[in-house]
């Protein structure tokens, strides 16, 4: 990389035929440009350059080499105004794994959004629950939620959702409504496999609840379902049961209290990702996070 960095500066000396106009232009030291072509020339073997103190001359294998040169980096900044122009407008296949949940109920129009500003991408899009491998799969990015495993994989923090507390109408008719978070206890609460503890606050207070119910599983989308039918209690983000909230499905139960905020998370293999993948991720967690 060093010898190509090199190349250019011998370009650049050799278009200008002096190493003051070339340094000028390019904006370093004079006598580490002349530094920097006197190593080329030790790396290559051969010198390139006359130089006197009227004028500078490129030798044969200097008019050779610049005409190679030349075109390799003329090339590269041609490539580099391309990426230029894909960072204004990414174009390109973009491959996402999602959680079903959350890109069903509350995702699918922000993505849309997205698909209206940027016209040159198309989606496929993975809703699994799965942990796909990030590695050993064609994904460009994996938007997970909740406590992430140390996986060596690179994430970004891209949005943080309030849980409250909420159960129908009829639920309440037919079996009352807690007064306090200890009632939980006494209550049919829908629970996520493996979470038997609700962790609740309220303001500096807080306080855990081991609940039980006749239902534990690992989807949201059927948690908020089993809710709706009057199973029980469920503690869920607010933005999956807006909808259910303005319809009257739902009713917010223990309004002064909340669960833990739910995280989530992009995931990519690497740092070094496209355009479009950088887009999205921004895009997201500028609608997650102020959300």
């Amino acid at each position: 990389m060093r010898h190509l960095n090199d190349m250019a500066l011998f370009v650049e000396v050799a278009r200008a035929r002096s190493f003051r106009k070339a340094a000028e232009a390019l904006g370093m030291p004079n006598s580490t440009l002349s530094r920097r072509v006197s190593e080329l020339e030790k790396a290559i073997g051969l010198r390139l350059l006359h130089r006197t103190t009227r004028k500078i001359e490129l030798t044969e294998a200097g008019q050779l080499y610049y005409e190679r040169s030349k075109r390799i980096v003329d090339e590269a900044r041609l490539a580099h105004e391309q990426l230029g122009a894909l960072l204004n407008q990414p174009s390109g296949v973009l491959r996402v794994s999602l959680p079903v949940d959350l890109a069903t109920f509350y995702l699918t129009p922000i993505i849309g959004e997205f698909a209206r500003h940027y016209p040159g991408i198309t989606f496929e899009f993975d809703l699994t629950p799965r942990r796909v491998d990030l590695v050993a799969e064609p994904f460009d990015v994996a938007i997970r939620i909740g406590k992430l495993e140390d996986s060596g994989l690179i994430t970004r923090l891209i949005g943080r959702h309030s849980r409250h507390l909420y159960a129908s109408p009829g639920y309440i008719e037919a079996s009352g409504e807690p007064a306090t978070p200890a009632e939980l206890a006494e209550h049919e609460c829908i629970g996520m496999l493996r979470s038997p503890i609700w962790s609740l606050h309220q303001g500096m207070n807080k306080v855990d609840v081991a609940v039980r119910g006749r239902f534990t599983l690992n989807s949201v989308g059927m948690i908020r379902a089993l809710a709706v039918n009057h199973q029980g209690i469920a503690l869920l983000p607010e933005k999956i049961v807006a909808e259910d909230m303005a319809s009257g499905r739902l009713r917010r139960i223990l309004p002064e209290w909340q669960g833990s905020a739910v995280s989530i998370f992009a995931v990519t293999e690497t740092r070094l990702i496209p355009a479009k993948t950088q887009r999205f991720i921004e895009f997201l967690s500028s609608r997650l996070m102020e959300a």
